[in-house]
């Protein structure tokens, strides 16, 4: 198949494009290069033959170019982590750049489109296992976005033959996101906030992108929603320990008390965003302390014939050895 994805310099997006390619199939890469992880990977990818158009999902005519001649859409580009711009560019991103692909992919004809979404849509207050009926309540200009976005996709459903994969916290070989995690344990300068018992159920970005291209390609799939999960749920306390084990870390058994951190992360959102600076604390970061959810994988099992095949302790170790042969664990 020839595919288009979007946001391909990024962390999923390349790693999806380096399995893509190991399996046969031709693609195109619409994304960016604004910081040294991007442009690494854009060299890395385009050494490897990989077409790229650089640009953005909001400039329609980039977005137009990319999608001619593609079977498949893989759209990941988002505006995710950045605190210091306006929500406005939130909406550009994240609800018009997707119009912008969805128009594109119609007049490309494209064959399925696969719409990477987030579990933020569901927000932070919600407690115990959740599906993809479960209420959504996004509580940041990240996850109302995206849900708008979710909106969008499902609209076009009788346009074009869409699909909406909520992504869990992902991590694995190329992720730059947990790196902090795994060199604050290794170096014992990491503590826990708060109890420790929140739950989280990542996913290890192999997994993911199998279930992405099950996306791709169950009938089944068409029209609907997934959210795509790890093999197991696990407190933060049992996570920082299974990465301590790995890099021979450690981290301390007293927590550190959730309510003097979280308020001086909304005060430097507050005081900090207007001024166009990036808070080094916000809510979200907090999040990782926080939020306590877990995912039934029962839709993904039963309509997309998937279900994850890496547990946290080897997804660590081959994430742990990625960090390593990058001199990243030094």
């Amino acid at each position: 198949m020839k595919l288009l994805i979007t946001g391909g310099t990024g962390f999923i997006g390349s790693r999806l494009t380096l399995k893509s390619l190991s399996d046969g199939h031709s693609v195109r890469l619409l994304g960016q290069a604004n910081n040294t992880k991007e442009e690494d990977n854009l060299k890395m990818l385009e050494s490897k033959g990989v077409e790229v158009t650089l640009g953005s999902v909001t400039d329609r005519d980039a977005v137009f170019r990319a999608a001619q001649g593609c079977d498949v859409v893989f759209h990941l580009a988002a505006a995710q982590h950045e605190m210091n711009v306006p929500d406005k560019h939130y909406y550009d991103v994240n609800v018009e750049g997707t119009r912008n692909m969805l128009d594109a992919s119609i007049e490309a004809g494209v064959q399925r489109f696969v719409h990477g979404s987030t579990i933020g849509v569901y927000g932070s207050a919600l407690d115990g296992e959740i599906d993809e009926q479960s209420a959504l309540a996004p509580d940041n200009i990240y996850g109302v976005t995206k849900h708008e976005g979710e909106a969008l996709v499902l609209s076009y459903a009788d346009q074009l033959p869409v699909s909406v994969i909520r992504i869990s916290e992902t991590y694995g070989p190329g992720d730059w996101r947990l790196l902090k995690l795994f060199k604050g344990i290794k170096k014992r300068k990491f503590f826990v906030i708060g109890d420790g018992l929140n739950k989280h159920q990542l996913i290890y970005v192999d997994d993911l992108i199998d279930g992405l291209f099950a996306a791709a390609t169950e009938e089944s799939a068409v029209g609907e929603i997934f959210t795509l999960a790890g093999s197991e749920v696990l407190s933060t306390r049992e996570m920082v320990d299974i990465i301590a084990n790995e890099v021979d870390g450690s981290v301390p058994k007293v927590h550190a008390p959730m309510w003097p951190f979280m308020t001086l992360a909304v005060l430097m959102e507050k005081t900090l965003r207007p001024l166009g600076i990036q808070p080094p604390l916000h809510p979200r970061r907090m999040n990782f302390f926080k939020k306590s959810y877990y995912f039934s994988r029962k839709k993904a099992e039963t309509t997309l014939h998937y279900s994850p095949q890496t547990n946290f302790s080897k997804g660590v170790a081959e994430t742990a050895k990625w960090y390593k042969e990058q001199g990243l664990l030094d």
